[in-house]
């Protein structure tokens, strides 16, 4: 197992060789280690990560991918042009191999696509945020953040801002659509995700001020239980049938339908509705000119339908982001900040009833009939400070599941967040990436910790060229948690990146800046 490693990063640079007169590549390899003060790794070394990164050290990973992205165009003199072509396909296929006190071999990317005109069909697993909020410096979009090893799927998609034609540009629009299965551990086995997005821009691409606005829907449904409980489990089965599947798309309040058959339904879904749904409705606006660009944008979060009523309207992201647009020069440069706070504290009060519109108590990414919550492989989906109550110090309250609550992902859902990161180059090609996040956990409704648990976590990344047309690369990131929430950690990863992208020195040397 120890050379594994060495093993298949070999394979990667023979593959790489192999497919350099192909079509347009990017390739990469990396090796690197981690260890810190305690066999914790701090929050921001594994968080957003997409669970490549062990939560115990110390550890050693390499890390290899090749991806074939859509092509464009040229002419016989070999020059490109700005529009891809119609009918194009590409995939991805990356490998992560940890040497830990439990090793792992992972794949967060395999996958293939085809795009048709402005529509893309995707297959595999493939790393991916979905909401309006920054993704590189910030908390991430609160229901899809890439905290978690993605999840298999199939997917039908707008997958970038597109013009509708008859607004002559005016008015873009962005989307998804897909299904995907979870894996077949804990209590619900083969269970499904249901989960669509649907954003639009108004404002065209040269404006100097464009306004953002869209939803994303995302649910778990079907699967089996040996759970014997008909509140939340029929015969060993939850509703999996078309008509099931339809109702979960549209969101169906079934007590609002005429019958319901109450023989094969548990209860709380004829109370209520067919799986377990959530997401965040968002807006946005950007304003930018030729030397940097500022983006405000909102989450507001939805788990029941407080948010429909209006009673967890203080719940949300918050967040403003600056980029600077200017050509990177040799001093000191600050290339982008954010600033953001995450509330969800509300959760539309204390008190939950179906009779009236008081929706409370939502409990957020836990769930009576999906008992290991919005989750997959023990980790997050959403929002990392939504933490698992494993995660916590010993001693914080912790959910023991029982006959008439079998809900036990999460212990910590009431949080407030205050966050910043910036990220900035030395010299043109030394970089760095600094964050920092403040939380006030509160627990649960039904548990709420002591109050003011605070928690303190920071992280700081370092970018070293060591040959940077060559696309080779030093990375050092420092990391700890402060706090009462977590044990108290300080750590470090250290790595050395070789990329290859079809021999353009130019982007890859942005990309790095960029990263």
């Amino acid at each position: 197992m120890k050379f594994l490693p060495l093993g298949f990063l070999g394979l990667f640079i023979t593959v790489q060789q192999t497919l350099a007169q192909s079509a347009p590549n990017y390739t990469y390899v990396e090796a690197g280690g981690a260890a810190a003060s305690t066999d914790r790794t701090p929050f921001w070394l594994h968080a957003n990560q997409f669970g490549i990164v062990p939560k115990e050290g110390p550890f050693g990973t390499a890390r290899a991918g090749i991806y074939r992205d859509y092509r464009l165009p040229s002419d016989s003199a070999g020059r490109l042009y700005p529009k891809r072509l119609r009918l194009d396909w590409g995939y991805g296929l990356s490998v992560v191999s940890n040497i830990a006190s439990k090793s792992s071999l992972l794949l967060p990317d395999v996958y293939a696509k085809a795009r048709v005109g402005i529509f893309e069909a995707r297959a595999g697993r493939w790393r991916q945020v979905i909401g309006l909020a920054d993704s590189t410096l910030g908390v991430g979009p609160y229901s899809w953040s890439g905290n978690a090893l993605p999840i298999p799927r199939i997917e039908v998609s707008i997958p970038t801002f597109t013009p509708i034609g008859f607004t002559r540009g005016l008015l873009a629009v962005q989307g998804a659509y897909a299904h995907g299965w979870f894996d077949n551990q804990g209590g619900i086995k083969n269970f499904y995700l249901h989960q669509k997005a649907l954003y639009l821009r108004l404002g065209k691409e040269s404006w100097p001020v464009r306004f953002y606005g869209g939803l994303n829907h995302q649910a778990q449904w079907g699967g089996r239980s040996d759970i014997n409980n008909p509140l939340f489990v029929k015969s060993g089965r939850l509703p999996s049938t078309f008509r099931d599947y339809i109702d979960v798309v549209l969101g169906t309040s079934l007590p609002a339908r005429a019958t319901v058959d109450t023989t094969r339904l548990p209860t709380i879904d004829s109370n209520n509705r067919i799986g377990n749904h959530l997401g965040s409705a968002d807006v946005g606006v950007e304003i930018q000119n030729a030397g940097f660009s500022v983006m405000l944008y909102r989450q507001f979060l939805f788990d029941d339908g407080s948010l429909f009523y209006g009673n967890n309207i203080t719940d949300g992201l918050t967040g403003v982001r600056f980029r600077n647009r200017k050509p990177v020069n040799q001093g000191f440069q600050l290339r982008q900040l954010v600033l953001e706070v995450l509330d969800t504290r509300s959760q539309g009060g204390p008190e939950f009833t179906f009779v009236d519109k008081t929706r409370g108590q939502d409990e957020y990414f836990n769930n009576y009939q999906y008992i290991d919550g919005w989750a997959y492989l023990g980790r997050t989906l959403g929002t990392p400070f939504i933490t698992p109550q494993t995660d916590s110090r010993a001693g914080l309250p912790r959910m023991v599941a029982g006959p008439n609550d079998l809900r036990r992902f999460t212990n910590n859902n009431r949080v407030l967040v205050f966050h910043a990161g910036l990220a900035g180059t030395v010299l043109r090609d030394y970089t760095f990436q600094l964050k920092c996040s403040v939380s006030d956990n509160r627990g649960r409704y039904i548990a709420p910790f002591p109050y003011h648990t605070w928690q303190v976590s920071s992280y700081a990344r370092f970018g070293i060229p060591l040959n940077a047309s060559q696309g080779l690369w030093a990375h050092l990131t420092v990391a700890s948690d402060n706090g009462l929430l977590y044990r108290n950690s300080t750590g470090f990863y250290f790595s050395i990146r070789k990329e290859w992208l079809n021999g353009d020195n130019t982007r890859l040397i942005e990309r790095q800046r960029n990263w």
